[in-house]
């Protein structure tokens, strides 16, 4: 039998337990689902996953996309897979059923889509960015855009981007140098340079839309002069049909430590005339336009980072359970045969720890997913600008949070297998590699802490922040009522309360020093407020096990719930004390890092 690529029991847990996404169906957007179809959904993208992923994972990752000079290659299983996901209509399961989605609840479609983000890795990324580009293009574009490039997208045929980095600017995007000159018949032309773009050309779709940041000609410096654009690699004719290529040409196709199933590229755009081009909403208005990308995008990131590390988890636990090597040090006899390596405390403290990273991480971005639900379709107005407050405040940390610490668990995932873990016969270090890009992509972990700490919590006279630190406090409030656990309630009540002193200091501290020195430590307070939210989620966990228990003992999922206790044992007295040293750093405004000289380095 192969590992498991996820727990459905899990996935069972969080959506019907913690999330309770029954409850949705009472929404006039859901009224037509239930159980049984968000069950079949969770089926068929499982059966698709087992099918055509699952097998070709060795492949995949040893045979890259290439390029002859004319066109790139990629191996056709890929899009064997990605056709089976199409058909399934699983492209766009949240999508309005006038455009061919299931309108599913953005956490059901999670839960959904967990099989297939853990088993295709990057390969489902095809899929991911085109539902966000037309995510994109419904909000902001003219209903003719809609007809001409969201329809073909939601139907598979074609693909979609988005291009913002340029070779010279990176992150910093207030530098692109891309441009559009507008025409008379209200196109504009394009001509610039981007890089690393995913999924920026292939041979798996009709055509390939783009969305790219461009600086009209005469537009302010700066982000305050960023425009959208559409641009395709085929024109399309006003009947629908295929028209001549664009001016989209690949200038070149990175090979990639991990992710190898999607292709990560550079183009060039119009090095003749210009690329035709189709502004998306009002000149000037492009970054703004973007970030609803982009948050969408950060969110996938954390999700998939959560599902790499949670599906190594799961082939480490298996694989643990069946190794039998070495005795217990308790042994006397050396003739007795070996145990399996799960019995040696040290390999059960690896597989704790993956557990609290990876169900915890994955708790984390399905908040997020029900966060975005609720923002769009909570019965109330008062509600869905609640979870608005709390998903603007919360993205930088379910983008890093699972970027940061999935790796980790993928490395224990790898220490737990020992050699075999180090060699490809056992894809755990695969799912390491893989994993490694989401730290960097959709916003380093450096960018995300400083949005973090010098935007998103003082934002609107600390709205967001106030309003997310009161749902961990009612969450400490609800877990003090229960004797088992009080101890855990108090340690979060501790932690959350240094939080509050620390985020005082650095605030005050920002009004009279130098800001750079101020800020230096931002990845420490990231740190430290993405591991008090994980101990939150896993405080809200266990809350829900020891009713369970409670209720029913002895009951076929006692060992479940008794797992989920003692994750959130291990999280609170391993990684939750960790908060602390991360808390003094940016207290005390620690210099050690902000005083070395580049001299010295």
């Amino acid at each position: 039998m192969p590992a498991p690529i996820v727990s459905r029991r899990d996935i069972e847990f969080f959506l019907y337990e913690m999330f309770d996404i029954e409850s949705l169906t009472t929404r006039e957007r859901y009224q037509d689902h239930d159980r049984e179809s968000f069950d079949a959904a969770i089926d068929i993208a499982q059966a698709i996953a087992e099918k055509y992923y699952v097998p070709i994972r060795l492949k995949v990752d040893s045979n890259q996309p290439t390029f002859d000079g004319k066109k790139v290659h990629i191996i056709p299983e890929i899009k064997e897979g990605l056709d089976a996901v199409i058909e399934a209509g699983l492209t766009a399961p949240t999508t309005d059923y006038e455009m061919g989605g299931m309108q599913l609840p953005q956490v059901a479609a999670s839960g959904a889509s967990a099989y297939l983000a853990a088993a295709a890795s990057t390969s489902i990324g095809y899929l991911s960015l085109t539902h966000a580009n037309s995510n994109l293009i419904e909000t902001y574009g003219t209903p003719e855009q809609i007809e001409k490039w969201v329809i073909p997208q939601r139907e598979g045929r074609f693909f979609g981007t988005m291009a913002m980095t340029e070779p010279g600017a990176g992150s910093g995007l207030g530098d692109l140098t891309t441009s559009a000159t507008k025409e008379e018949d209200g196109t504009y032309r394009v001509k610039g340079n981007k890089i690393w773009i995913s999924g920026g050309d292939h041979d798996l779709s009709e055509n390939i839309v783009h969305l790219v940041l461009a600086r009209v000609k005469g537009a302010p410096k700066g982000v305050k002069g960023i425009s959208l654009f559409i641009v395709p690699k085929f024109l399309v004719n006003d009947d629908g049909k295929m028209g001549e290529k664009n001016e989209v040409a690949l200038a070149g196709l990175f090979h990639k430590m991990g992710g190898r199933g999607q292709t990560s590229t550079a183009l060039s755009f119009g090095e003749q005339y210009g690329a035709e081009a189709y502004l998306v909403g009002e000149e000037n208005k492009g970054l703004m336009y973007m970030f609803h990308m982009m948050n969408e995008a950060r969110i996938l990131v954390g999700t998939g980072a959560a599902l790499t590390a949670l599906t190594g988890f799961q082939y480490s636990l298996d694989y643990a359970k069946g190794r039998p090597q070495g005795r217990l040090l308790s042994a006397k006899d050396p003739l007795a045969p070996p145990v399996n390596i799960i019995e040696h405390p040290d390999v059960r403290r690896m597989l704790l720890t993956q557990k609290a990273y990876s169900e915890g991480a994955y708790a984390l971005c399905l908040y997020g997913h029900q966060l975005v639900d609720d923002e769009k379709t909570a019965p109330g107005e008062s509600e869905r600008k609640h979870a608005s407050t709390i998903l603007g405040f919360l993205t930088p940390i379910i983008k890093s949070w699972p970027s940061e610490w999935g790796p980790k668990s993928n490395d224990l995932a790898i220490q737990v297998l020992g050699g075999h873990g180090y060699v490809n016969e056992h894809p755990v270090e695969m799912f390491y590699r893989d994993n490694r890009l989401n730290p960097i992509h959709e916003g380093t972990t450096g960018i995300q802490s400083l949005d973090l700490l010098c935007r998103k919590v003082p934002m609107n006279n600390f709205g967001g922040y106030q309003a997310f630190l009161t749902e961990m406090y009612n969450t400490i409030a609800s877990g003090q009522s229960d004797a088992s656990l009080q101890l855990f309630a108090q340690q979060l009540k501790d932690a959350l309360d240094n939080l509050k002193e620390v985020t005082t200091a650095v605030m005050a501290a920002s009004q009279t020093q130098n800001l750079d020195l101020v800020f230096s430590n931002s990845v420490s307070y990231l740190n430290m407020f993405g591991h008090i939210t994980i101990a939150w989620l896993w405080l809200r966990q266990a809350e829900i096990a020891t009713k369970q228990l409670d209720k029913a003992p002895h009951s076929d999922d006692e060992k479940f719930y008794n797992g989920k206790i003692q994750a959130m044992k291990y999280f609170f007295n391993s990684e939750l004390p960790l908060t602390y040293h991360w808390g003094n750093l940016v207290k005390n405004i620690d210099s050690t890092s902000f005083d070395t000289h580049p001299d010295w380095l």
